[in-house]
């Protein structure tokens, strides 16, 4: 199957409905990318794919080619740059374990790409679909919504 993967081509091979997140991690060596549930509810496994937060749990990887895929690994620029919600994550310390960061990075980046003025309700309503055992939800809002405001400053998306 080929892909396009953080901004690379990739040629993977798949067996059957193989779901994206082990495709990711086996043949691309992606291990941002998290396996916990494996039904889609708690959001470790979140990539873009075409710009839209899913559970990369849940789709095949044969359904994923021609679409534009991006893990945790892709937000940071090619000179090692963090996304701007890498740095607001970092400066919030909106994470203790960090099993499910990735996951809030790309479902906020997905936010952020759809809404860049989000009130603190929409980024609570956004990433609903990720879970944090650690409990580090006030300090991953807080740095989402920083985030939203260093992007709208620098004019960025």
């Amino acid at each position: 199957v080929a892909l396009r993967v953080n901004g690379r081509d990739e040629w993977v091979m798949v067996e059957g409905a193989e779901p994206l997140v082990v495709t990711l991690r086996r043949e691309l060596a992606l291990n941002g990318v998290r396996e916990a549930c494996s039904i889609g509810v708690c959001g470790a496994c979140t990539v873009l794919v075409d710009g839209v937060a899913l559970s990369g749990c849940l789709l095949p990887t044969r359904l994923a080619e021609g679409s534009a895929i991006t893990t945790v690994e892709g937000l940071a620029a090619d000179d090692g740059t963090l996304d701007p919600l890498q740095e607001a994550f970092v400066r919030h310390n909106a994470f203790q374990c960090s099993y499910c960061t990735p996951g809030f990075l790309l479902a906020a980046r997905a936010l952020l790409a759809e809404d860049p003025e989000p009130t603190a309700e929409r980024v609570r309503a956004a990433l609903a679909g990720n879970l944090c055992r650690c409990g580090s939800y006030l300090k991953i809002e807080a740095a989402v919504l920083d985030a939203a405001s260093s992007i709208r400053a620098s004019g960025g998306a």
